[in-house]
């Protein structure tokens, strides 16, 4: 089901016009609606409850960490799961309890994993044998200590785009499959570690069963190796990754990947985990932008908005497909053919390419398909401030995030002449 619909030929999110946005909040600007994000999560929910098996459920905050989204997902009893200090202290921000929180990541400083520790966060989820030593050595100065899983990779290809693809051996992300017994059995030998469980994350938008299984069926024969070794796991973390349709794929729904995934480990005795993120997100949220001139040049034309890569970087980074609709369903003018590109000073600043639109000069446009990875990757390249959010609920609309200001921008930065500086002791 949809939340972005035509009523009266305006597009609407939920029960509140768009085009009333635009002009209450100005764009570029993200709008979500509440109740798609509801609901996608409460699909997890239901389809977890028809099975008699432990479960959590952790949303995957790289996909969109607004607080008020936070908010919407902490009231329906989600965990969460973060990958650096900023996002825990995020979550904390949006009023979760510590013990809703599980901490992955390549990369964990010293000054992380002891923010992690002195909170009593439910797990931190180790990549490597150095990051292993690490946790135990700070959690012994702290003289605590620290549950922890291992995050598995199985070697697995997610059949996705290479950027965001993280369970083959040629990437960073988690132990080798080959040495996770290994570091297992290092990880109970060490005095300040409880080791709860093993985890894999294979990648994101996966829209076909296969890779998720062929990751279970690895992460399935270590649970029973380990078993056979006397290291019982108290939970299996088969991470997130689940895709959406942006175009014409057609991934299954959460009660499918639920259905198969549990059926297949129906006689382990262990508590099931899922991190989903995109799926919670993506389709819950739209780039509402403004045709700001209509270009055309010798081989092309483009369609110039005020929106940009450094708003929504997924198409210049992934080539990604995202369906733009105008916002008034009464065309002016004929449709044509169009790039449709954002003002920043690259080629690659681009949304899509032979696009057929009817539109012109101060149109709203669209940009579906936006609500995960869209905001939480925007950046201020060209010293563009960072664009407004917005949250509907049926019929109202709310401002959960302020536009930047390029005072905001600059207030961190010094002139030479008042800049702090130190001599060189070398």
């Amino acid at each position: 089901m949809t939340y972005f619909t035509y009523k009266n030929q305006q597009l609407h999110a939920e029960d509140f016009a768009l085009q009333q946005i635009a002009a209450e909040f100005g764009t570029p600007c993200y709008v979500y609606s509440k109740t798609a994000i509801e609901q996608n999560w409460q699909e997890y929910v239901q389809a977890l409850n028809q099975y008699p098996v432990a479960h959590k459920l952790f949303y995957a905050v790289k996909a969109n960490s607004n607080l008020a989204i936070l908010q919407v997902l902490a009231s329906l009893g989600a965990g969460f799961d973060a990958v650096s200090g900023g996002e825990i202290q995020r979550i904390l921000a949006a009023g979760v309890s510590p013990e809703k929180i599980v901490f992955s990541g390549v990369g964990k400083s010293v000054a992380e994993i002891s923010l992690a520790i002195d909170l009593g966060i439910y797990s931190i989820n180790v990549e490597s044998a150095a990051e292993l030593i690490r946790i135990n050595t700070i959690a012994q100065q702290k003289n605590q200590r620290v549950n922890i899983a291992i995050r598995v990779n199985p070697d697995v290809s997610a059949n996705s785009h290479p950027y965001i693809s993280t369970g083959s051996k040629q990437n960073k992300f988690g132990i080798a499959y080959s040495e996770a017994i290994d570091i297992c059995q290092q990880a109970v030998s060490l005095p300040n570690l409880n080791l709860k469980g093993i985890t894999c994350h294979i990648g994101s938008q996966i829209v076909t069963m296969q890779p998720f299984m062929q990751a279970l069926e690895q992460l399935s024969n270590l649970v029973d190796k380990l078993t056979t070794l006397g290291i019982k796991l108290e939970y299996l973390d088969i991470g997130g990754g689940l895709g959406v349709r942006y175009k014409d794929e057609n991934p299954p729904s959460p009660q499918e990947y639920i259905q198969t995934i549990l059926d297949k480990i129906a006689n382990k005795d262990i508590e099931i985990h899922f991190e989903p993120g995109r799926s919670i997100v993506a389709n819950a949220g739209i780039l509402l932008t403004k045709v700001e001139y209509i270009k055309t040049s010798e081989n092309s034309k483009f369609c110039i908005v005020d929106a940009a890569m450094n708003d929504l970087i997924r198409p210049a980074l992934y080539q990604s497909y995202h369906e733009i609709v105008a916002v008034s369903n009464q065309p002016t003018v004929t449709t044509d053919q169009y790039a449709i590109v954002g003002p920043v000073c690259e080629s690659g600043d681009f949304f899509a390419q032979a696009r057929e639109l009817a539109v012109q000069a101060d149109d709203l446009l669209a940009i579906k398909s936006a609500g995960a990875y869209g905001f939480s990757m925007s950046s201020n390249y060209n010293t563009r401030p960072r664009c407004a959010e917005v949250l509907v609920d049926k019929d109202k609309a709310y401002l959960i995030r302020e536009r930047e200001t390029v005072e905001q921008l600059l207030q961190n930065e010094k002139l030479l002449n008042a800049a702090r500086f130190i001599p060189s002791r070398l």
